[in-house]
């Protein structure tokens, strides 16, 4: 008798909190951008503010860019668990269908990588604002809602995109040696030679939803909707992979 998708879904869901890596992962991303938004702001956020033409939403979500690190590491861990010990072909034995199986690793990744990115992005924000005095800013101020909104977005789609290419590569070391460079690395290398290609790359353009407005690149929304296009290319490669390969 074949599982239902709702079991499927809901087995996923236990292997991601069964699982101690993956689910200190994904519990890393909401710890890890929290402690360093308190240490962030509550030593150089006044001095920040104070900048002249200082981007008040960017400051506030700065430590996103290291929460971002957990994310990839969450869904990178989540998928690379199948690889290991034969796992693949037991869960593709419970779940024959593979397609099936895929999309309910993936919906659960993602639900839980969105459900602590949203609890992340606003809490963190909120908590933020407590160190930075007159110039504290709350969700009222234009742009908060949707930068906060969307950084818990943008924190599941890196998990996705992760995700997507570990079931293509198949190894989590090959996946986080290569987006934890080119993400945190090469834009800083690329930004004076070629700032529209950079402004294109999944962190980046996803990245634009957190600032008040974006100088280059594409706007808000548009760079989120950018990010879900690569985010798309890599499940869509990672689901081929597995319908393809032996287990």
């Amino acid at each position: 008798m074949s599982m239902t998708p709702t079991a499927v879904l809901l087995s996923e869901w236990i292997k991601i909190r069964s699982i101690r890596s993956v689910y200190g992962c994904l519990l890393a991303v909401l710890v890890t951008t929290l402690s360093l938004t308190v240490l962030i702001l509550g030593t150089t956020g006044r001095h920040q503010a104070e900048q002249p033409g200082s981007d008040v939403l960017l400051n506030a979500f700065s430590a996103l860019t290291f929460g971002q690190v957990a994310a990839i590491a969450f869904g990178a861990t989540a998928v690379s668990s199948e690889f290991l010990d034969g796992a693949l072909r037991l869960s593709l034995a419970a779940v024959p269908r593979r397609s099936l199986f895929y999309a309910a690793k993936m919906t659960a990744i993602g639900g839980s990588a969105l459900a602590v990115g949203m609890v992340t992005s606003f809490t963190s924000f909120l908590v933020g604002q407590l160190f930075l005095g007159e110039h504290a800013i709350g969700l009222g101020h234009p742009g908060a809602v949707r930068a906060a909104f969307g950084g818990g977005v943008y924190l599941a789609l890196m998990a996705l995109l992760a995700a997507g290419l570990v079931a293509l590569l198949r190894s989590a070391v090959a996946v986080l040696s290569l987006l934890i460079p080119l993400f945190l690395i090469v834009p800083f290398v690329l930004v004076d030679v070629a700032t529209s290609v950079v402004s294109y790359l999944p962190d980046r353009a996803g990245q634009a939803v957190l600032h008040q407005n974006p100088d280059v690149g594409p706007g808000p929304w548009t760079g989120l909707a950018v990010t879900a296009v690569w985010t798309a290319a890599a499940l869509l490669a990672g689901w081929w992979a597995v319908r393809r390969r032996d287990a």
